[in-house]
């Protein structure tokens, strides 16, 4: 059984490997798109490895896209995004995350949340800098960071511990080089809320060796069992933390790629002067189609939210009924970790041996970090009958599996 990462031999003829970037070709391809990739042409799959709602666009959203187009909203924007956007994001997080942002010069659209968390990369870390990251934590975090020439610094997160940092983990870790850490609430993979408590641990550390905090709150709106609450709110936070968001997540909205960055001044400053060397401005209708997200009805992500939390519980409690595998129930996004220690297989062989067998497809833990290992991730943004399907399959895996012992 072919490993996963194996670097393939396809590379065009006439170019050599030695004439490209070292430090690109270092950077691991994301095993996630890999079992994806390996799923095409297989029939029948039953895919819970994507991160991404299984709803449209709502209707509403995709009209203020149209109406943009018509109204000749077609031609490049200022490189921070339009201002109604920035308006309309300043008073959401206002109104929903209790934090003010000026709009002129502390608020910035990217494409996507990724791109966010990349020019913050970017402008924050010099070669060599550290940043900290939980393991496990989302796979694309460790290649923005060394595309950067900054240097992931891991610290262990547990089950049994709820996936969250702990203070003297977090603590052991930081050194004189380090210079940011991500914090991901909602968490993807492990669907971990970090707490009101973890968040003031998580700032005294911060404002204790001054250093900043990337806070990726894309799943903020996904909570289900105890409110989000946002890091910036804390008393000498504000000034060093950078706030990444989106609305692919909340909104079924991810082929749009409109995020927003809320950060001090001077950091807002220089992503303005890279993005104008990097893509100029975000897409200008699918500008306006945010805006209407933010400011429009909330019926269908409110739909959306309490379909996400039925498909949570039936996704645990199949997992649960089932030999040998176990989760804990996640509290917030919409993934969960499932712990496959019990049937021996290491995270690629039951991923592999499961896609290629009943073909679901699933993500292996350990592309999340080493802590990953033993888990696999699954994503409930699927249909409760695809749920109900892919489980079917996974207990008769299970079942074989047992019985080959």
């Amino acid at each position: 059984m072919k490993k996963l990462n194996k670097q393939n031999d396809s590379i065009r003829k006439g170019i050599a490997m030695k004439d490209l970037s070292r430090k690109i070709q270092g950077i691991k391809a994301a095993k996630v798109r890999q079992m994806y990739e390996l799923s095409q042409g297989l029939d029948d799959v039953v895919s819970f490895v994507i991160g991404e709602p299984e709803f449209d666009t709502p209707k509403n959203i995709i009209d203020a896209a149209k109406k943009a187009m018509d109204n000749g909203e077609t031609h490049y924007t200022p490189n921070a995004g339009i201002l109604p956007l920035r308006v309309a994001v300043s008073k959401h997080f206002l109104e929903f995350d209790k934090v003010s942002y000026n709009p002129e010069d502390e608020i910035f659209i990217t494409v996507g949340g990724m791109q966010g968390l990349s020019l913050s990369l970017l402008i924050l870390t010099n070669p060599g800098d550290e940043v900290i990251v939980s393991d496990p934590c989302y796979t694309n975090y460790f290649g923005m960071i060394e595309m950067n020439n900054a240097v992931p610094v891991t610290v262990p997160v547990f089950e049994e511990e709820g996936f969250n940092f702990t203070e003297e983990r977090l603590r052991k870790a930081i050194t004189p080089k380090t210079k940011a850490i991500i914090l991901n609430s909602p968490s993807n993979p492990t669907g971990a809320v970090a707490s009101r408590d973890t968040m003031e641990m998580i700032a005294r550390l911060a404002i204790e060796y001054d250093i900043y905090v990337i806070f990726d709150e894309v799943y903020k709106y996904l909570t289900y069992d105890e409110p989000f609450f946002n890091i910036a709110r804390i008393s000498g936070m504000k000034d060093r933390t950078i706030i990444i968001d989106s609305v692919s997540k909340s909104f079924a909205m991810t082929g749009w790629r409109v995020g927003y960055c809320l950060a001090p001044k001077p950091i807002v400053a220089q992503m303005q002067k890279i993005q104008e060397f990097m893509l100029s401005c975000v897409n200008t209708p699918a500008q306006y189609a945010a805006i209407e997200a933010l400011t429009g009805p909330t019926d269908a992500y409110t739909s959306m939210n309490e379909q996400y939390k039925e498909r949570r519980s039936i996704m645990v409690e199949r997992i649960n009924q089932i030999d040998k595998i176990s989760c804990l129930m996640p509290k917030g996004a919409f993934y969960v970790f499932m712990n496959i220690k019990e049937t021996g297989l290491t995270s690629d062989e039951f991923a592999l041996k499961l896609l290629h067998e009943q073909h679901v497809v699933v993500s292996p833990g350990d592309c999340f970090g080493t802590m990953g290992e033993g888990y696999v991730r699954l994503s409930y943004a699927s249909s409760v009958d695809n749920i109900h399907k892919g489980f079917d399959r996974i207990a008769r895996f299970i079942q074989n599996l047992t019985a080959k012992v």
